[in-house]
């Protein structure tokens, strides 16, 4: 069974995510108790693979975020559920030649990790635009951009081009690529996003990241967002004072098959 056919959009399917769905945001508020936060994270429901009639119940449940890491597979269900008025995060590694088409749809991109993806994708918001006025529809926003810094304790400068890297710049490479999306005309520097490394306790990772964090408002007082946290380590994540928490297999439950 494919991602495109598999799940349905029955009542039965609906009471299991909406059930799920609870108890991530149940989770999320004890969490945030726990750590003496009067507020909580942004939920982004991470919906790759799962089917577009997943994610229009989860837009029912109440969701209004979702985050892909596959353009083709975000690009089709964007489109399937434009009328819905989702905000589409893009999080995944991306490739500059996919830059023209996640421009049109996502309201942000958590990855940027080099600087040729800042120009590719402040060139490709430019070219949207100019898309749009010649069909008489109005201009997108500026994209939100967030440089994923690399938490491994081995990252060094130049590290998202290591063979062994799953993605990220290294924390003294932050500065440059904060500065290159703040001066895109295009784009917006809205704050960083990381993944625990595996093997480590995400409590130590996470306190790092908000260190580059708290190093990045300095220079960049609005760029206050941080995308940590996923269904195995959110809570360690809330305690460090992430903004927002990327979750998806304990609302959608398990990965679909793919074929």
């Amino acid at each position: 069974m494919s991602a495109a056919t598999a799940g349905g959009a029955g009542p039965a399917r609906r009471g299991e995510l909406a059930a799920r769905l609870d108890a991530v945001r149940a989770r999320i508020a004890a969490a945030a108790r726990a750590a003496g936060r009067a507020d909580e994270p942004e939920l982004i429901v991470v919906t790759k693979f799962f089917p577009a009639s997943d994610v229009r119940l989860l837009a029912e449940l109440g969701v209004r975020r979702v985050g892909e890491n596959r353009d083709q597979e975000a690009a089709a269900k964007a489109a399937e559920l434009a009328d819905l008025g989702l905000e589409w995060d893009f999080i995944g590694q991306l490739q500059t030649n996919k830059a023209k088409s996640v421009v049109r749809y996502a309201g942000a991109v958590h990855s940027i990790d080099r600087p040729q993806l800042v120009a590719a994708l402040d060139k490709a918001v430019a070219r949207e635009n100019e898309r749009r006025g010649a069909e008489g529809i109005p201009p997108r926003p500026r994209l939100k951009c967030l440089v994923q810094v690399d938490l491994r304790r081995a990252a060094a400068p130049g590290a998202a081009d290591s063979p062994a890297a799953r993605g990220g710049a290294a924390p003294a490479d932050v500065p440059a690529l904060a500065a290159a999306i703040a001066a895109a005309g295009n784009l917006e520097l809205s704050g960083l996003m990381a993944v625990a490394p595996l093997g480590e306790d995400p409590a130590d990772a996470f306190a790092r990241l908000m260190v580059v964090a708290r190093e990045l408002r300095r220079e960049h007082p609005d760029a206050a967002m941080v995308s940590a946290g996923m269904s195995q380590d959110l809570e360690a994540a809330v305690a460090a004072g992430a903004t927002h928490l990327r979750v998806g297999s304990d609302v959608l439950g398990p990965r679909p098959p793919l074929g």
